[in-house]
């Protein structure tokens, strides 16, 4: 499973093949910022990715039209949406502020 760092949180979580980076922090307990769950609405998810653009999935058409047309502010090189974001090898690293750690039970 590949490897992901979450910045500023100076985490490191796995992401099972074909799971979105979101999506593998939910599953991990993680709170990631959202309010649509993976649905490419809220934009809430979005993250830059600051190193490893070579190991993830190119984003698909409506994760495309999603930014161009909700975020269009967001052009900056990297920015792509958590929950759409798939990574294919080790060596990925965003930046998401507002991710929290999972509570201790």
């Amino acid at each position: 499973m590949p490897v992901v760092r979450i910045e500023p949180l100076g985490d490191e979580i796995c992401v099972r093949p074909g799971e979105a980076v979101a999506e593998a922090a939910w599953r991990l307990g993680y709170h990631w910022p959202t309010t649509c769950f993976g649905q490419a609405n809220c934009m809430a998810c979005r993250v830059r990715i600051v190193a490893g653009e070579q190991f993830v999935v190119p984003a698909d058409d409506e994760e495309s039209e999603a930014m161009r047309t909700r975020l269009p502010f967001a052009t900056r090189e990297g920015t792509r949406l958590g929950c759409r974001l798939i990574v294919i090898a080790d060596g990925v690293t965003v930046e998401k502020r507002g991710v929290r750690r999972p509570h201790c039970r």
